[in-house]
This record gives structure tokens, C-alpha cells and sequence, in this order.
């Protein structure tokens, strides 16, 4: 059946036709009044026509057709079958089941029975987890679409009474499904909700993540931070273990509050040399019921490097003589210095460089540089120098280790390509620093306290309580505060100004490489009545923290670094590769491709664009679509470099076991509908109230003519057809 039906009150279609009235008889008069002429009676009757329409148009016509429904109704039910549905949160006769358990117990039995009546009943399942059924193609994101599944619904065009959807509201993949009830509710198509499980966390010990690096240094402490869940009502105290296979590596007891969470790190020191498979794993508790998510498998890389570092000062005052002795007996690295004498020669002797590494393919080899009270111009650094090492840490990725003196020749380093790398901004009014008669400590941050390179025990309590107790000093360098951007570690113990304390061991992330400003020259203080045991061990922690970037992976002549070094499904991987000739010189110009193969077995072409700079850096970006381990080779052929590596990609867990029920989405949907919402326990008298649906009203459909755009097209036609009847005809 058809009608029109026109949005306006009866008052305005009286006037409107009244209009119309008085123009038709304006019309006939100007046919008259030409004297009866054919041109002017086509044009006066196309014009009372034009006003006819117009007038049609401003009335908002509707063209109405309504559909009468002749097929029995079906009502669908839409069951989730995602993972989070396999959480054990539901007591059923004196035992725990899970939510997907209820599921089909409710399929299998009566409950669904009264929604037959006078309806066809189906049922579907919708998020369910993605099966490997092609070896080549790329595994599916897992993950649960709400939207989607309602938005397929609809685009089928059945003859839908309702839609009873059975979830726990775990939505985590694709648009918000608000927007697709709004046409469910144009439709009057009522959708009703029962949240499947309970309103609060299941109770449970869940290890949620762990961070651990690409790869570590063989001799080495790795730190492998990790984060647990306790949705226990009570304080747990357990031992987080690291196994290597069966073998227990490691172990370290943590107390995780009633209801709250822990973050912590377990230190592992690898006893072979390669690719480790690890497990990290926390005992169950009494009362958990997911034990699966007590345990998480990664991968390290365990390798032997040798690290190169340069150490730059000027006269050889107690900390650099310390500082080189310790670089010097680590058995991991491979240490050069540099010893300016201004007026007077070179220092020299064992592993002396008679002069500064003045260009690229010298400096480059250094993965940590060191600068200590040494400047720009009398006799000590150039400008040229400078810019090499601002070149160095920004383009190599190598680490630069700020060490003023009382000197204060750094100061020099202002208006100087090294003046934005600084961490502090440094007060020059007192280029000597500032000395102190009382001895003063660093007192660790925020940040300082859980640092891979303040860490002196695996206890952050210990650990603050060693470095309290470490001899201090007496003097120190004269900061104003740390730059934006910049992290502080620790601060002067007894000196601060109007930004607060003043801030000595910073860190700061420069292009790709890392900076460290250390304010003070008496960490050799620290070796009194324990020797080398913390002295050691710190610039030890510098150099490899600083120089990690740098070894992700490499082969001679060529080296690849990657950001973010343990990425994920979906994050932009920034890929940097520097190549050298066989000379060693930094290559000038390309081509340096790539190749990415992922864990299905697909191939991605990679062209990777030089660097300004001259620096021999090409760069390009992938974004990984699947998990798993992507095989990545990069190749220089016109300069015979060649390096093959794998990134391991994890991907992300959306659907999480434990979680409560997401009530909040299913009623809203509900609402917009005109359905009702409810959990398992008002389960019948949802669907008491679906069976009790009248029948379904006949489909409206309205074709809105007064906004139609092929509507308005047609009158702009027709009045682009008078003007110009009225052009020829002579009446303009």
C-alpha cells in the first residue's frame, strides 16, 4: 500500500493553494494580455508548473509505502563464543562453571522454548576465535566486534521480531555498536541483553605482562620486568620463578596487595651463550580459578659483545683515573681515552689515542663516549669535534656520558651543536660549581629508584638504603634544573632552588641515542671499605644501558636498530640500518633495501631512505599485521653488506579471562532499542518478555521527495528551461 503524506498543518496548504490560485490566473493573464501567442502559453504554462512544483516542494511531501509482513517471524539469539567467555565466575549447584558452560547448557535444554511461539527461533554465535585454516595467510585478530556482529544481522534483511544477545559485553575490536541500535530501533527491531557472568572480578592471581629486552649480554644481569594482578580479597605473598626449560634460574618473593597490583622486575644472569626460551610462572593460589594465566613464555637473545668506549678529559683528576682503571678490567669492553694536557702534550700509555677520532669512520666504532671537564677551543675539542659527537649519539645510536670538573669547561659547550643534547641547564655564573664543607649524598627519585642503571639490589627498599649510605661529596656542578623532556634520577641531598632540588644524575633520549648527566666528581668515593663492588658495577650498568640500542642486531658493515624493540601487533616499527664500506667509511649513497617475512610465510618489499648527515644511516617503517617472528634482511648490494635477523612481534591479548561483565553496553543498547536488559539470574523473565512481542507493525518506507537531491536537480532544469524560452522568445 502507497500514500503521500505531506508534513504541514491544513492552514498552510489552504494558503498554499490560495498561491497557487493567483498564479494560475496571473499566468492566463499574460497570455491574453500577448495576444494569444503559442511561445508565450508554452512559457506561462512551464512557469505555472514551476510554481506548482515549488509550491509541492515546500509542503515536505513524502512518498509512503508500507511493506505488510507475511512470513512468521524469527527471533535470533546471538551467543558469545569469544575466549573471555571461558572465564569460571558462575556457581551453579554448589560448583563453578564457566560463562560458555551456561551457554550451552541454556542451548541445550527448555529455557529458550516460549520464544517459539509464533516466531522461528535461531540461534548464532558470533567472536569466536579464529582458526588457522590457510598455512599462508595471516591468522585473524581475536578479539570480540559487538558492532559487527549486530551491523551483519541487519544486512541479511530478515524478518527479524527481536535479537536476544547473550555476552558478557566484552567489547574490544571495531566501531561502537550504538550507532548500529539506532537502526535496529528504526526497524523496530527490539534487542535484549543478558550479561553472562558476574558483575565483579573473578578471583584470581593473573601474570598480566612481561617486558623483557630483545637481548642481553652474556656475564651480564638481564632485568626482566613483569606486572601481576591479585583479584583476591586478600594480600597474597608468593615467589615469581624464571625458568629456563625445567632448570629454576632465578626466583624472588613479592607481596601483591588484596585487590591491587604489582609491578616488579626479577634480575637473571644467563650461563650460555644464544637464543633462550624462558618461562616466567607464579605458584597457584587457593581460590584462583584461571590458572592458565599464572605463567607467560618469551624469548632473549644471550650474546657476547664487546662494547667500545671512548673517556675525553683533560687532566687526570680522581674520578677519571677511577673511572678508567674500571672500563678498563671489564672484560666486556673495549676502552680508549683521550687526555688533553693544555700547553703541554697528550697524556699517553696504554690504550691512549694520541689525538681526538676527528671524522665519522673513526668515531663511529664507539658505542659510549665519555666527556669530561674538557671544552671547546684551548687545545681541547673543536667544533668539528662536537658535531661529530652530536652525529654520533643521534644517527649511530651511541650513548654520550656527561662528567663536568671544576674547570667548568663545559660551560663552553653552550651555542654548540652539544648544547641540546645537555639534560640540565647549567648555571653560568658559576662555571667552578659549587663546593660544599658538609659531605652530601644523591638522593634517588621516583624514576632513580626502579632504574636499570641506579640498581644495586633487586629490592627497591635496598636498594634506596645503599645508595643513602654511599660515601657522598663535596662538590658538585652548578645546576639551574633539568630540560623538558629529561628524566632525573637522583638530586643533591642538601641543595635546591626556586625549581627544588637540584637535580645530578639525569638522563635524557637524544635522536637515537641516550645522554647521562652525572653532577658530580666523587663517584670513585664510593669503592671506600667495599672496593669496587658499587663503582663498578654503576658504570658498568651506564655503558651496556647505553650502548643496547646499538647491538639489536649486526654483522660486519652493516647494523640494524629497531624502535620499539619488543613491538606488537598494529605498532609502527621504525627501522634504522647503517652501513659501511670495506673500507669502514660510512656509505654515501644507496640503494640499501629490505625484506620482511612474516610468520605466515607473506613477503613485504622495504626501500630504505638515506639520512642527511653523511652518516651512512638509511631508514624506513613496517607495521606487522600478525605475531610471531618476522624474518627481516636487509641488503647493500653495491657495497657487498648483507644482514638477516628476526623480530619477534607479540600479539596483544584482547580477550582476557577474569574480567567482569560489561553491563553498561548491553543496556544500552537495550534502551535505544526498546528491548530490556538483565544478567543470568533474570534470565527467564527476559525471555518471558520476547515471547510476549506483539506482532510486528507493517515496514514504513519513506522516500523524503523535498529533500530528494534528483528532485531539486529536476526544478533547477526546468527553470534553466524558462529563462532561456524567455531569452529566445524576446521577453528578457
Amino acid at each position: 500500500m502507497t500514500r503521500w503524506s505531506l508534513a504541514a498543518s491544513v492552514p498552510v496548504v489552504l494558503f498554499g493553494l490560495a498561491i497557487i490560485a493567483v498564479a494560475a490566473w496571473l499566468c492566463l493573464a499574460n497570455w491574453r494580455r500577448s495576444g494569444r501567442r503559442k511561445p508565450v502559453a508554452f512559457l506561462e504554462s512551464l512557469r505555472f508548473i514551476l510554481i506548482l512544483l515549488l509550491g509541492f516542494t515546500l509542503l515536505r511531501p513524502e512518498f509512503v509505502r508500507e511493506v505488510q509482513k507475511t512470513e512468521i517471524p524469527e527471533v535470533l539469539i546471538l551467543t558469545d563464543a569469544s575466549r573471555s567467555m571461558l572465564t569460571k565466575d558462575i556457581v551453579l549447584s554448589n560448583a563453578v562453571i564457566s560463562r560458555a558452560d551456561w551457554l550451552e547448557r541454556a542451548n541445550v535444554s527448555n529455557r529458550w522454548t516460549p520464544l517459539e511461539q509464533g516466531a522461528k527461533l535461531s540461534i548464532e554465535v558470533f567472536a569466536a576465535p579464529p582458526s588457522n585454516t590457510n598455512a599462508t595467510a595471516a591468522i585473524p585478530e581475536e578479539g570480540t566486534d559487538l558492532n559487527g556482529a549486530l551491523e551483519f544481522v541487519l544486512q541479511r534483511q530478515r524478518n527479524l521480531k527481536a535479537v536476544l544477545v547473550l555476552s558478557d559485553g566484552d567489547w574490544n575490536m571495531g566501531k561502537s555498536p550504538i550507532g548500529t541500535a539506532t537502526r535496529f530501533r528504526s526497524d523496530n527491531i527490539p534487542i535484549f541483553t543478558i550479561a553472562v557472568g558476574r558483575e565483579s572480578p573473578a578471583p584470581d592471581l593473573a601474570l598480566e605482562s612481561v617486558s623483557a629486552p630483545a637481548y642481553g649480554l652474556f656475564g651480564e644481569q638481564i632485568l626482566i620486568p613483569f606486572r601481576i594482578q591479585n583479584h583476591l580479597p586478600r594480600e597474597v605473598k608468593t615467589v615469581v620463578s624464571l625458568l629456563d626449560g625445567t632448570r629454576e634460574e632465578t626466583k624472588k618473593e613479592v607481596t601483591i596487595p588484596a585487590l591491587g597490583s604489582l609491578q616488579e622486575s626479577v634480575v637473571w644472569y644467563p650461563r650460555t651463550v644464544g637464543d633462550r626460551d624462558l618461562t616466567l610462572r607464579i605458584p597457584l593460589e587457593p581460590g584462583e580459578s584461571l590458572p592458565e594465566n599464572n605463567e607467560k613464555e618469551f624469548r632473549v637473545g644471550v650474546r657476547l659483545e664487546t662494547l667500545k668506549v671512548l673517556v675525553v678529559d683533560s687532566f687526570p683528576r680522581w674520578e677519571y683515573r677511577y673511572l678508567r682503571n674500571a672500563l678498563e678490567r671489564d672484560p666486556g669492553v673495549e676502552m680508549n681515552a683521550v687526555l688533553f694536557h693544555p700547553g703541554i702534550s697528550m697524556g699517553g700509555g696504554r690504550d691512549y689515542l694520541p689525538a681526538f677520532p676527528g671524522s665519522k669512520e673513526t668515531i663511529s666504532r664507539y658505542d659510549v663516549v665519555f666527556l669530561g671537564d674538557v671544552g671547546i677551543g684551548d687545545g681541547e675539542l673543536s667544533e668539528k669535534d662536537v658535531e661529530l659527537i652530536k652525529g654520533l649519539v643521534e644517527q649511530q645510536a651511541s650513548g654520550l656520558v656527561f662528567l663536568p670538573g671544576r674547570r667548568g669547561r663545559q660551560l663552553t659547550f653552550r651555542n654548540s651543536p652539544l648544547e641540546e643534547l645537555y639534560p640540565v641547564i647549567l648555571d653560568s655564573e658559576k662555571s667552578g660549581g659549587v663546593g660544599l664543607q658538609n659531605e652530601s649524598t644523591l638522593l634517588l627519585s621516583t624514576v632513580g629508584k626502579t632504574h636499570l642503571l641506579t640498581r644495586f639490589d633487586a629490592d627497591p627498599d635496598r636498594n634506596d638504603e645503599i645508595w643513602k649510605y654511599l660515601p657522598g661529596f663535596f662538590w658538585s656542578s652548578a645546576v639551574e634544573k633539568s630540560r623538558p623532556g629529561s628524566e632525573v634520577l637522583a638530586v643533591h641531598s642538601s641543595l635546591r632552588n626556586s625549581w627544588g632540588r637540584i637535580p645530578l644524575l639525569v638522563t635524557r633520549s637524544q635522536g637515537n641515542g641516550k645522554v647521562l648527566f652525572m653532577g658530580t666528581d666523587s663517584a670513585w668515593r664510593w669503592r671506600r671499605g667495599v672496593e669496587d663492588k658499587f663503582h663498578y658495577r654503576f658504570w658498568s650498568q651506564v655503558v651496556r644501558w647505553m650502548a643496547h640500542q646499538r647491538h639489536l642486531s649486526e654483522k660486519e658493515g652493516i647494523r640494524l636498530t629497531y624502535s620499539p624493540e619488543t613491538p606488537q601487533v598494529g605498532d609502527s616499527v621504525f627501522l634504522q640500518a647503517t652501513v659501511s664500506d670495506a673500507a669502514g667509511f660510512p656509505v654515501e649513497s644507496g640503494p640499501v633495501v629490505g625484506r620482511i617475512t612474516t610468520p605466515s610465510g607473506r613477503s613485504e618489499h622495504l626501500e630504505l631512505s638515506g639520512l642527511e648527515g653523511g652518516w651512512g644511516v638509511f631508514t624506513s617503517t613496517f607495521t606487522p599485521q600478525e605475531g610471531g617472528n618476522h624474518a627481516i634482511e636487509i641488503r647493500a648490494d653495491q657495497h657487498g653488506r648483507q644482514l638477516t635477523t628476526q623480530i619477534l612481534v607479540s600479539q596483544p591479548q584482547r580477550e582476557k579471562q577474569g574480567q567482569p561483565i560489561n553491563t553498561d553496553i548491553l543496556r544500552e543498547i537495550a534502551a535505544i532499542t526498546g528491548g530490556a536488559s538483565g544478567t543470568i539470574d533474570s534470565a527467564d523473565e527476559i525471555v518471558e518478555r520476547v515471547s510476549l512481542l506483539p506482532e510486528a507493525k507493517p515496514i514504513e518506507r519513506r522516500i523524503l521527495l523535498w529533500s530528494d537531491p534528483w528532485w531539486g536537480g529536476t526544478l533547477v532544469m526546468l527553470l534553466a528551461v524558462y529563462w532561456i524560452g524567455r531569452k529566445m522568445s524576446g521577453m528578457i
